[in-house]
């Protein structure tokens, strides 16, 4: 058995660390799979720049859903704070930007805000993340990054 393999078996946080990241990456492969759920997500064009932009495309429209969650959450965390609520870091560190349920596939789209400048976005939430790091260590500090 090679190091690496040995080491996740030996090491109980590496593998909750190790099952973690796994389980964000099927998260998010499952959520682009939704996205793209045009002809049950398969390619079948043999084109390979066609196939790339397919490909590419999905994964801007994810990305692009998935930031527009994270804008809403963090808009409702805003809101919470300011009718007095403590946010908990750890609460906000089981919140998942992959959901779906608000998107309407099939529905009707309105493109006459598409030329609107949005306002500047505020990325600073008022919630102390250093528990989460163990202790205050900078994150990935161990060399893994950790979610804050």
């Amino acid at each position: 058995m090679d190091a690496p393999a040995a080491r996740c078996l030996s090491d109980a946080p590496l593998r909750r660390r190790v099952t973690a990241a796994t389980n964000k990456v099927e998260a998010f492969n499952g959520f682009s799979q939704w996205i793209g759920f045009g002809n049950g997500g398969v390619i079948t064009g043999n084109d390979p720049v066609e196939q790339e932009r397919t490909a590419k495309f999905n994964a801007l429209l994810t990305n692009a859903v998935i930031f527009h969650n994270a804008l809403d959450i963090a808009e409702i965390v805003r809101q919470l704070q300011e009718e007095g609520q403590t946010i908990d870091p750890e609460d906000l560190a089981h919140i998942s930007p992959y959901l779906a349920e608000h998107i309407r596939r099939f529905g009707e789209y309105s493109t006459h805000e598409l030329g609107l400048q949005p306002e500047a976005y505020d990325p600073h939430l008022d919630v102390d993340f250093s528990p989460l790091r163990g202790g205050g260590d900078p994150p990935g500090g161990d060399g893994y990054e950790q979610a804050a």
